[in-house]
């Protein structure tokens, strides 16, 4: 199994394909499996470099507490070892937040930018339209937070899913992704912890002149669509595309999602 020591943790990685790399980050809870149906496609048109996120599955889990800006280096860290700078990059998630974030950080390491949803909720704190649902939102994090961290992993891991993809959609998980779930869901208590994790410094981000594909569902909540619109704001070469589906369309519309992100990236060329 390829690994790569990136920033003090052994980071696992595959890749696929030949063409321009394009590196694909996955969200919070999961890992590099779930772009699988997705990436069948990708792998048709570009060298497609998946991982699992430090702290997920066959990943290091370091011992100290975690940031999103770890995670970011640890992108920069496979695209500079692995020769796949500068690269397309896609996000989905939390993994969105990360593109963003690296974006905003280092342009140089990008061809273009696709980000999914990125729960940027720092951006929403003085918007009233949404403040009764965030603050439920906010409640529900913490008691998932209240179960990991009194080892209810099991519970804590459920009730997530249940509120972030929907009432009894943990029956509907295949097996395998539920254990996938419940093994990474220590590393949802180092997001919850990190000051930085659901905030960006838009005006860095702004900074970036490379083309930016920001999509959302068509089914996901309205606040999505504000963070959306949001960064759309910032960048200038931005554009926004709805698709089929919430907030996993590479997992639950793979070629819709596919179909949008190849379309993408031929147009910037």
């Amino acid at each position: 199994m390829p690994r790569l020591p990136a920033n003090g943790a052994e980071i696992f990685y595959e890749e696929a394909g030949q063409g321009d790399p394009l590196l694909l980050i996955h969200g919070s809870w999961t890992d590099h499996t779930c772009w699988e149906a997705a990436a069948q496609q990708f792998t048709e048109h570009f060298r497609v470099l998946t991982y699992d996120r430090r702290g997920h599955s066959q990943s290091e889990r370091p011992s100290s507490q975690g940031s999103r800006r770890e995670d970011e280096d640890d992108a920069i860290a496979l695209l500079e070892a692995l020769g796949g700078a500068p690269a397309h990059v896609a996000g989905n998630s939390f993994g969105a937040s990360i593109t963003l974030g690296l974006a905003a950080r280092r342009p140089d390491l990008f061809r273009s930018a696709m980000a999914h949803e990125p729960p940027l909720l720092a951006m929403l704190a003085n918007d009233p339209r949404f403040q009764p649902e965030l603050l439920e939102l906010q409640v529900k994090f913490q008691s998932v937070l209240q179960q990991l961290e009194g080892r209810d992993i099991p519970g804590g891991t459920r009730q997530f899913v249940e509120v972030a993809l929907g009432p009894e959609m943990w029956e509907q998980l295949p097996a395998r992704d539920r254990e996938i779930f419940i093994n990474n869901a220590p590393t949802f208590v180092d997001e919850m912890r990190d000051p930085e994790a659901y905030a960006i410094d838009l005006t860095a981000l702004a900074n970036f002149s490379g083309p930016v594909l920001l999509t959302q569902g068509d089914q996901s909540a309205p606040w999505y669509h504000a963070i959306v619109a949001k960064v759309d704001q910032a960048v200038a070469q931005a554009e926004v595309k709805t698709l089929p589906g919430g907030h996993i369309p590479h997992v639950t519309h793979p070629d819709d999602y596919a179909a949008a992100v190849i379309a993408f990236i031929r147009g910037s060329r």
